[in-house]
């Protein structure tokens, strides 16, 4: 009865070595169709498309956390804002007036930079 119960542990591991050899070549197939997905160019800009809006969100979430700007942005949320800001860009778009637009950011800039720079003196003057 022995050599019948150690042949049968004998079929049960060989079987599940089978098996175990069954899924790593499955699993070997996959990971090579996996790759071969990510190098299609569509993929790859998908994934270049991805990484930089989620920069983008990482920088604009992070001027409008509270105290990055002081209390003007505090208590707004990025993606509560997102749909309306898209909506102005698409209106912006259909009426082509990007390069109004673009001039009057650059115009704001530039009188933000002004006033950030222009510091208020914290010491009086006495000068008669």
């Amino acid at each position: 009865m022995s050599k019948q119960n150690e042949a049968l542990a004998f079929d049960a591991e060989k079987q599940r070595l089978i098996r175990e050899g069954e899924l790593y070549r499955i699993k070997v197939v996959h990971s090579k169709a996996l790759v071969a997905h990510a190098l299609h160019p569509d993929a790859l800009f998908h994934g270049a498309v991805d990484h930089a809006v989620g920069m983008a969100r990482a920088r604009i979430g992070g001027l409008v956390q509270p105290g990055a700007l002081g209390s003007a942005l505090s208590g707004f949320n990025v993606k509560s804002l997102l749909p309306y800001a898209m909506t102005v860009g698409s209106f912006i778009v259909r009426r082509r007036l990007i390069k109004p637009v673009i001039g009057i950011a650059l115009v704001a800039g530039i009188g933000v930079a002004w006033l950030m720079r222009r510091k208020p003196s914290s010491e009086p003057d006495d000068t008669p």
